[in-house]
């Protein structure tokens, strides 16, 4: 950012910046949806989409990842299918959990030493949460040949034997620090990031697959903090060990993919996860991974912006 903003005849402006700032988050975030909800890439792409006859019932964006050319696929996919006893029970086993966390709130409150613990353990062990499909890219998802350093890629956060201060919300936080700052330096983009980031953490069908009248925000909650966990953002008011309870291993392993290695992301991984649950419950938790990462993103670069300035 001092090489950017140093005061010479072609230096940017803080509103460069910040511009610059929004436009990046936006893009990267953004390749997570695509790549978390299976869209094909362009027609004139090697495998890219075709004309197909009209829709059949079932059908999803999701179904067209790596290929898909028939009927008979959908049905042979678990949100596609007959319910099993298995997927119906780990709907029920899910909403129990809700519920005993729920109580347990209610009885007591863990201590902020406890909490802190907590957290650190699930930032460790989300370096551990990797996919065992990695060498499963499609060709058509190589992302390698947009860089001159072949070895580019995502790197884990906390790598063993580093140690990373964590980012405490209470610090630096989107609603007292970063809207403010980007609001000043880009008039009505701040309010916009700000709709976009309530209407992702705040929808719902109050729906959990084939139940109805469900609060859901435990559950999103756990999804949003998750992900900042795995940038090292934590918050001192939210139990950490929430996120053990309501995220298996199969959701978590989908998350870091469509969130770290998008163009990894495979429609098995997709269909492993809440496999009883609607495709549009899906596609909304796709869209909850898009904004908190865009906002994780967002909070290290404007914090940096923010020290940069004083």
């Amino acid at each position: 950012f001092k090489q950017l903003l140093k005061t010479e005849e072609n230096s940017w402006s803080l509103a460069e910046l910040i511009h610059a700032v929004v436009l990046l988050t936006h893009y990267h975030s953004l390749a997570s949806f695509t790549f978390g909800c299976g869209i094909s890439p362009e027609i004139d792409c090697e495998g890219g989409h075709t004309f197909r006859p009209p829709s059949v019932s079932n059908y999803c964006i999701c179904d067209i990842t790596n290929g898909y050319h028939g009927v008979d696929e959908i049905h042979a996919s678990p949100t596609g299918s007959v319910p099993s006893m298995e997927s119906v029970c780990e709907v029920e086993a899910l909403m129990e959990k809700m519920k005993q966390l729920q109580e347990c709130r209610d009885e007591e409150e863990a201590s902020q030493e406890e909490m802190a613990t907590r957290f650190e353990r699930e930032k460790r062990e989300s370096m551990f949460v990797c996919s065992s499909e990695d060498e499963e890219s499609a060709p058509t998802r190589d992302v390698s040949r947009h860089f001159e350093d072949t070895s580019y890629g995502y790197k884990d956060f906390s790598r063993h034997g580093m140690h990373v201060p964590t980012f405490r919300v209470q610090d630096y936080s989107w609603e007292d620090h970063g809207y403010s700052l980007v609001n000043r330096l880009y008039p009505d983009v701040g309010q916009l990031l700000d709709e976009k980031f309530h209407i992702a953490y705040n929808l719902t069908y109050n729906t959990m697959a084939m139940h109805k009248d469900v609060d859901t925000s435990m559950l999103r909650r756990a999804i949003w903090n998750y992900i900042h966990c795995m940038f090292g953002i934590r918050y001192d008011d939210y139990d950490y060990g929430e996120i053990n309870q309501l995220l298996d291993r199969s959701f978590k392993v989908y998350i870091k993919t469509v969130v770290c290695t998008p163009e990894k992301t495979t429609k098995r991984m997709y269909d492993s996860f809440w496999r009883q649950f609607e495709h549009s419950e899906k596609v909304h938790v796709n869209l909850l991974l898009v904004e908190a990462r865009m906002q994780a993103e967002l909070l290290y670069a404007l914090r940096a912006i923010t020290r940069y300035m004083t």
